[in-house]
């Protein structure tokens, strides 16, 4: 029986499993978010490394059981240079025999088909896309924000709004209920002080991501500044997913469009509503699925694909997750 450590290390959160190649889950930890690029490339290495000591903890694992292989599916492995300094990192690591390291999209693209012409868009705290076709041609994005055209996420969405707030408050924009919304939040009497507590808070300013829920409420309740952000949300997860079909030549084939990440996740109507319109104008063959199963078990598919797992892996391992969520 050989063992894999899977991992998907996100923005904001990161999951560490330990399975056999039956499929079974003997050992699982969740923790911080693991992106070298906001945290640095040495506390994003201890914060797995305590995460991976947690998981064999968990699996009952002692210091002599050895881990076949690590698939190791990390946000800000980008850039070329980025993947070769994060591989380094893990095998110096030790965590398994031998390991796999990539960018989290293919954990998410894994995790909701195994379609071979298939595109994934997740849009969490930040946004990216990956796709891939049947004859193993691949699709990348740089996806280090604004700088190489990158819109939305959390981390773009909280502040968004607040600059939104900020601009009806004091005449510079039309008037929109997220003034008040935003203000409630964090319990302050305006938007202008939510922005100047922020500013001198770094603790509050982390907080401005958490204000995406409040955006899609009050765009939900029809609020027009709130809704025209949703929808260029919307847009902009429709145009990632658009250009990787093109690039593939899958636009007028059969194709899988996964969708991953907080912000997809909760499947908000405006928001999957002009996600439908744009790729059933520009793909109509497409067919949209949104993740259920955390990104993980992408991580661990890949890796027991390659240590061989045996028959029913992956319907074992998808069960123990249902099981998780439902506990």
């Amino acid at each position: 029986m050989s063992l894999l450590l899977a991992v998907d290390g996100g923005n904001s959160k990161t999951d560490v499993l330990i399975c056999d190649d039956t499929g079974m889950v003997l050992g699982h930890a969740r923790g911080p978010g693991t992106n070298h690029q906001s945290y640095g490339l040495a506390e994003s290495m201890n914060r797995l490394d305590s995460l991976v000591t947690s998981a064999r903890a968990s699996a009952g694992l002692d210091e002599d059981d050895r881990l076949a292989l690590a698939a190791v599916y990390l946000a800000g492995a980008d850039l070329p240079v980025e993947l070769t300094m994060l591989a380094n990192a893990v095998t110096e690591a030790g965590w398994a025999d031998k390991s796999i390291v990539d960018n989290d999209t293919l954990a998410l693209l894994r995790a909701g088909t195994e379609a071979p012409d298939a595109v994934a868009v997740v849009c969490g705290a930040g946004i990216n896309c990956v796709g891939r076709a049947a004859d193993g041609r691949m699709v990348r994005f740089p996806a280090l924000g604004t700088i190489t055209g990158d819109w939305g996420g959390g981390d773009e969405l909280g502040p968004t709004a607040l600059w939104h707030a900020v601009r009806a408050e004091d005449g510079r924009g039309p008037a929109t209920a997220l003034t008040s919304a935003i203000a409630a939040f964090f319990g302050l009497g305006s938007a202008a002080e939510v922005a100047a507590t922020a500013h001198l808070d770094p603790s509050v300013a982390a907080r401005l991501p958490l204000l995406t829920p409040v955006l899609f409420e009050v765009a939900a309740a029809g609020d027009e500044v709130a809704r025209s952000v949703v929808i260029r949300q919307g847009d902009e997860v429709a145009l990632l997913a658009i250009a990787a079909l093109r690039r593939l030549d899958l636009v007028d084939r059969p194709a899988t469009v996964v969708l991953g990440g907080g912000v997809l996740r909760g499947r908000d109507p405006l928001l999957h509503g002009v996600i439908k319109g744009s790729l059933a104008s520009a793909a109509p063959l497409a067919e949209i699925t949104v993740v259920t199963d955390p990104p993980v078990v992408g991580s661990a598919l890949l890796g027991l694909a390659s240590l061989g797992a045996v028959a029913g892996a992956e319907e074992r391992l998808r069960v123990y997750w249902r099981h998780a969520s439902a506990r």
